[in-house]
């Protein structure tokens, strides 16, 4: 390892992406870019923030920054600080508030703000799925409106991008076909990509629609077909929502399209991910013996990658549903485990929004640290705004920590996000009964409680709240039977057990909480 102050190999001269706050450097198209485009700055700013990022690990000196981007050459103090204040206001940053370049006196400077790099492939990995993002046609009839078709698909690649179990062939090469008629098994020949996504944007008057397809590019079977549209008003805004629609739809086609492939590969040939494909299929069927069998699964694939990220914040997750279900048989065990399992998930998975959130989820609802589990989830979000299930795990620790209406907010932009996957409806329905529950909407909470338990009849956390609404909204026949299939599942629960089952952090909602369990009949 190379110390600070030795010669340093030129990671910042490779075509890297680096993510950060709101920005993207992009340093193959030597471009800034933030949400609302590409950000002009001139070629030293630029060298000089590739230079602060790459080398973000230490404190670099004047000298470091003159040898790197001036090679050398003489420059005055005064032309060295107007660059470093050039660059601090390309990222919204300022001497006075060092949010993201922090000057240390008598020292140098150091870029602080938490980054995600990626390299930029050209051809994908053949262990991942991996896919290309066509250009989209631009069926206005006017050539003048490529550029809002290329937006776009740039925002999708972009999008698909912060999905770390994802390869995304760069902009470059995937616009290599713009305009050209071609097949999509050619396509995923030439690219080495396993799925192709393919479309059309059509604007009319004061309207726009996207049409997309997702297709297997193996075998030309179409996975997935959709259209979206919108009324066109700020053009960046429908952008962003496009955008999230589209990559919302297509995640969950693609993870299962993953899941199926892999339960078809011979035992065998399996690696780590296929096993991790398989425990993820497990988790989805909600069955005690499924969630042992995702666990065996899941560790297998721990062993073979020891710092696969997501395989330990999937394994934590199977504690958090046997929680939920009322399958615990050792609190103590169990609970320590999956304090193990969400901690090195969140270590190794620092910039992996999937794994932060199934840490922050674990952490918050199984082993009751609120404030860790609120923080991962936050950062998840921050690396990927469009992952449906950090808003699902969001929402429920927005509602431990006692704040329903921001728990409601993030169960609606979760729907949003993934409004076909039953699974984070069922999630969301049981969410958005306990959010009517704190804020005393106790006839909403029992309408969606209800909802949920139809969809799954035996999962205890949604039985909780049905109960506990009913009894409140003055129904205590549906109280009553609601219970009585609830003592049917959890023979053993009593009120004292509900703090362990219910995290909720404050206190007011931890007694009206016990007081309407109470009321709908659980014994003491």
């Amino acid at each position: 390892m190379l110390m600070p102050g030795t010669d340093r190999p030129t990671r910042w001269s490779s075509k890297l992406l680096f993510w950060f706050d709101e920005f993207v450097l992009d340093t193959a198209r030597r471009e800034l870019r933030a949400a609302a485009g590409p950000i002009a700055v001139e070629p030293q700013v630029f060298d000089l923030l590739t230079y602060l990022i790459s080398n973000r690990d230490r404190v670099v000196s004047k000298d470091d920054i003159l040898a790197a981007v001036w090679k050398g050459r003489l420059v005055s103090e005064s032309a060295l600080t107007t660059r470093i204040n050039a660059a601090r206001s390309a990222i919204g940053d300022t001497g006075e508030a060092q949010r993201l370049i922090k000057t240390l006196p008598r020292r140098g400077l150091r870029f602080v703000a938490m980054v995600r790099e990626e390299s930029e492939p050209t051809a994908a990995s053949p262990d991942r799925p991996s896919i290309a993002v066509l250009p989209f046609t631009n069926m206005s009839g006017d050539p003048a409106q490529d550029y809002f078709a290329d937006g776009m698909v740039e925002e999708i690649i972009t999008a698909l991008s912060r999905l770390r179990w994802l390869s995304v062939i760069a902009r470059n090469s995937s616009f290599t076909y713009k305009g050209r008629s071609v097949d999509v098994k050619q396509v995923g020949r030439e690219l080495g990509v396993r799925y192709v996504l393919e479309g059309s944007v059509r604007k009319a008057a004061d309207r726009v629609r996207v049409t997309g397809q997702l297709i297997d590019a193996r075998t030309g079977i179409h996975l997935w077909a959709d259209r979206f549209d919108a009324m066109l008003e700020d053009i960046f805004d429908l952008q962003d929502r496009m955008t999230a629609s589209v990559v919302g739809a297509i995640s969950p086609r693609l993870g299962k399209a993953e899941i199926e492939r892999a339960r078809r590969k011979p035992t065998e040939s399996l690696d780590a991910y296929d096993y991790f494909l398989r425990g993820m299929a497990n988790v989805h069927r909600w069955t005690r013996e499924d969630s042992d069998e995702a666990l065996r699964n899941l560790r297998r694939a721990i062993d073979l990658d020891p710092e696969f990220a997501a395989a330990y914040g999937l394994a934590a997750r199977c504690y958090s549903q046997r929680k939920a279900c009322g399958w615990v048989t050792d609190r103590e065990r169990e609970t320590t485990e999956a304090e193990r399992l969400a901690r090195l998930a969140a270590e190794f998975g620092r910039d992996d929004a999937m794994a932060l959130c199934l840490a922050g989820i674990v952490l918050g609802y199984v082993v009751g640290q609120l404030d860790d589990g609120n923080a991962l989830i936050d950062r998840a979000l921050a690396l990927d705004p469009n992952l449906a299930w950090a808003w699902v795990f969001g929402s429920w620790i927005k509602i431990w920590l006692g704040d329903p209406e921001v728990a409601l907010e993030r169960a609606t932009r979760a729907m949003a996000l993934s409004p076909d996957d039953p699974e984070v409806l069922f999630f969301l329905q049981t969410a958005t009964a306990y959010c009517h529950f704190l804020a005393g909407r106790y006839g909403d909470a029992l309408s969606w409680a209800q909802t949920a338990v139809r969809q799954r009849p035996d999962v205890v956390i949604s039985l909780l709240v049905a109960a506990a609404s009913a009894a409140l909204a003055s129904e205590p026949d549906v109280a009553l039977r609601i219970m009585t299939h609830l003592r049917q599942l959890a023979p053993q629960l009593r009120l004292p057990d509900l703090d362990e089952l219910s995290p909720f952090g404050r206190a007011d909602d931890r007694r009206r909480w016990k007081e309407a369990m109470r009321e709908a009949g659980l014994p003491d």
